[in-house]
């Protein structure tokens, strides 16, 4: 195999800007170069401007290089794609290798796009949106080895960089810059669908107007899995929501670390549920969180917003290292038991989702403001075998007014052992109100409580 290196000025007039579009239009310029890849291998195009274009397909072995910033692409007014998209797209086989995107910008110029078109019939897997076709600003589907690197992706049109059926596959550095920010209109950042297995993504951020990034293995198919991912260093700059992770039907999402996460976010944390209305609960193994620092906003499209909501099947979910300081705005921390959008929906009692263990080990609480602090920190409305909260603060500032609650149980909850050791805490009414649901047993230990209202654990008074 042979790569051929072609400097895009050289084919290509390049008189358009990756902020402001216009230029000549260098699609027909670009794709040629690109194609170059079938005939001798691979291609390595260098892009040493910034072109004007109408979507890009890229084939096998091909590198996209470009040299600064202001050199990229900007997508031309009513292209209604994908900026760049592999051109053999399969949502269950690998048919395409060895993807590279280095520097740049990517503007998908979203003002001027539309926000779904009808379905190519060759993509009709894509049952989750129907018979339309989404405009995301990257497309890959069924790629092994793609790297994507050192690069902006400017004003998507709806999902910023969408994946679907892929194995070894790293994103780093790259910055999602929603300056056109159009609510309600799906202007997520990174979405990801399975089968998939080996994703790596790390220093990443930027601002969105839906999810920052979404793990949602059969949110298409209600089959497809991921595994074995790493998401290491996350700063979300005023960003909607943080991380959605969704497993609808027997696809399994398991092995996932998130770590290093910090910024804002308006409302919505991490969903990690169902979302939607079913009976299966998704399938979800073994999931990491550690070292979150998000300072919530304003909420926007919710009434009760939270940072982190489960509810489906899960065998263990960790959380190590939680910081919340300083709220201005109430907000649950943990809202475990919550599996689809429609929180009315029916659960059966013969049929409930199930969390096997709920570790919280790290939590820093640090309150200053009084309507926030007035609140319960987190609540268990579904079956739990194995909750266990250890080396958790909960600071008030001196002129607070004891409030809140850390734990409430809820009807629903069915709790087999509650296992709470190294927890400091100011100014509670209770440290879990365990009056409703079913609890077994419970134990704590070496818990220091100052100014605390009620009972360190407030326990149902009559029989239920």
């Amino acid at each position: 195999m042979k790569v051929k290196k072609i400097l895009a000025s050289e084919i290509a007039a390049l008189d358009s800007d990756v902020l402001t579009g216009g230029g000549t239009d260098d699609t027909a310029a670009l794709q040629a170069a690109l194609d170059t890849a079938l005939t001798c291998g691979g291609v390595h195009l260098v892009m040493d401007g910034a072109a004007l274009v109408r979507g890009l397909k890229l084939h096998s072995n091909t590198t996209i290089e470009c040299l600064s910033p202001d050199c990229g692409f900007y997508l031309a007014d009513g292209s209604d794609c994908a900026i760049v998209t592999n051109a053999n797209r399969q949502y269950y086989s690998l048919d395409t290798r060895n993807i590279t995107l280095i520097g740049g910008t990517y503007n998908q110029n979203c003002t001027r796009q539309a926000h779904d078109v009808p379905c190519d019939p060759a993509n009709r897997q894509e049952a989750a949106f129907g018979d339309r076709h989404w405009v995301f600003g990257m497309e890959f589907c069924g790629v092994e080895n793609l790297t994507v690197r050192d690069l902006t992706i400017r004003n998507q049109r709806t999902f910023a960089f969408m994946l679907a059926c892929f194995k070894h596959c790293t994103i780093e550095n790259v910055w999602i810059d929603l300056i056109d920010r159009m609510p309600a209109n799906n202007q997520d950042g990174f979405h990801f669908w399975g089968p998939g297995q080996f994703l790596t993504i790390k220093n990443v951020g930027g601002r969105v107007g839906d999810d920052f990034m979404n793990l949602g293995p059969d949110e298409h198919d209600c089959k497809s899995s991921i595994t074995d991912v790493l998401i290491d260093g996350v700063y979300l700059d005023d960003a909607d929501q943080a991380i959605r992770m969704l497993s609808r039907g027997t696809g399994r999402l398991d092995r996932v670390t998130v770590r290093n996460m910090s910024g804002t976010f308006h409302g919505i944390g991490f969903y990690i549920n169902q979302w939607f209305p079913g009976s299966t609960y998704g399938n979800f193994g073994n999931i990491k969180f550690e070292n979150i620092d998000l300072r919530p906003l304003e909420p926007h499209y919710i009434s009760d917003p939270f940072l982190f909501q489960l509810g489906g099947n899960f065998e263990t979910v960790t959380f190590k290292n939680i910081y919340w300081h300083r709220p201005k705005y109430k907000y649950t921390l943990f809202q475990v038991g919550v599996p689809f959008y429609d929180r009315a929906w029916k659960i059966p009692e013969d049929n409930k989702p199930q969390i096997g263990t709920l570790i919280i080990d790290g939590l820093h609480i640090d309150d200053d403001y009084a309507d926030a602090a007035d609140t319960d920190y987190m609540y268990v409305k579904c079956p739990v075998n194995t909750l266990i909260i250890r080396d958790t603060e909960v600071l008030r500032a001196k002129d607070l007014p004891v409030s809140g609650t850390f734990l409430r149980t809820l009807p629903g909850c069915e709790l087999n052992s509650l296992i709470i050791d190294r927890v400091y805490t100011q100014k509670l009414r209770n440290f879990a109100d365990i009056s409703e649901g079913v609890v077994g047993s419970v134990h704590y230990s070496n818990n220091i409580n100052i100014d605390m209202e009620g009972d360190f654990i407030k326990k149902r008074t009559t029989a239920p």
